[in-house]
């Protein structure tokens, strides 16, 4: 065995919205233990300048390498548009997108017909699930939604509001066969969002894509976890424990510590000085 495989898995959002991409991770690899960080205390990603993500997801990338992960997956559509060649080309251990098998999987869902794209603003300026089905012969429609992350986050997901919003953001699209859900807060809203789109329209998680990916590239590496246990999941957040905590429930979190932690400068694991812990969530 690779002494390198019983290490956890480093997860990183800008928020919460990565915790649907933790929650298919740990349903695909039970056995493998997760370090989650949320970078709470600079959200949202979605309206920052570029050089900006850039330095912040370098940042986290670098503290989760201190705690010496086998992997990093990069759960931020945002940052993952703007800077995934980079963090990867510095990085030490595999890193993974969610953009890339988002964009397999909506190939492969999709009949001959135009894919739909929502995201942040800044996955949707960077073109990047564009240009991915671009290049495997789909045109694409694309809009930003940046009110749906405080939808999501205000618990509101499934109401008349969040409904009006989605009608309104998809009002003038064309007919589509498929639409990505490019933000990793999306899938809170998929019951509203089949309801304005009807039946017809395919919705894709790139979560669920994500976690079959990273289990086989683990699995060509080596890399895998064989405990028979389940796998520990720690938390850590830049931002408020209480506050985070409560938009983790409605994420439906996997249970684990919550520390907070303060990034600094990047080139030090930082500070613990707060510490909660996330209950299981009902199912």
């Amino acid at each position: 065995m690779n002494p390198g495989s019983s290490r956890p898995i480093g997860v990183f959002d800008s928020g919460v919205g990565g915790l649907t991409v933790l929650r298919a991770l740990k349903e695909q690899l039970p056995g493998e233990s997760f370090i989650y960080l949320g970078d709470t205390a600079r959200v949202p990603y979605g309206s920052k300048p570029p050089e900006l993500i850039e330095r912040f997801s370098h940042e986290i990338t670098t503290h989760l390498l201190k705690r010496q992960v086998k992997g990093i997956v990069v759960a931020c559509n945002t940052a993952g548009a703007v800077c995934l060649p980079q963090l990867a080309a510095r990085s030490p251990v595999p890193v993974w997108g969610v953009i890339e098998p988002g964009v397999e999987a909506a190939a492969a869902a999709a009949g001959a017909g135009v894919v739909g794209v929502l995201g942040t603003r800044n996955t949707i300026a960077s073109g990047a699930y564009q240009e991915g089905l671009r290049q495997r012969g789909f045109d694409s429609w694309a809009r930003a939604c940046p009110l749906f992350v405080p939808i999501v986050e205000e618990g509101i997901a499934d109401s008349a509001i969040a409904q009006q919003v989605a009608a309104h953001y998809l009002q003038d699209r064309p007919e589509l066969d498929v639409i990505i859900l490019g933000c990793t807060h999306y899938p809170v809203l998929r019951t509203t969002l089949q309801r304005v789109l009807g039946q017809g329209v395919k919705l894709v998680d790139s979560a669920q894509a994500t976690a079959r990916v990273v289990a086989a590239d683990l699995e060509k590496l080596g890399l895998t976890g064989r405990r028979e246990a389940a796998g520990e999941v720690l938390h850590l957040v830049t931002g408020d424990i209480p506050g985070y905590i409560h938009a983790a429930g409605i994420i439906g979190a996997p249970a684990g510590e919550v520390h907070r932690v303060d990034l600094g400068d990047g080139r030090t694991p930082g500070s613990e000085d707060q510490v909660g812990y996330l209950e299981k969530q009902p199912t």
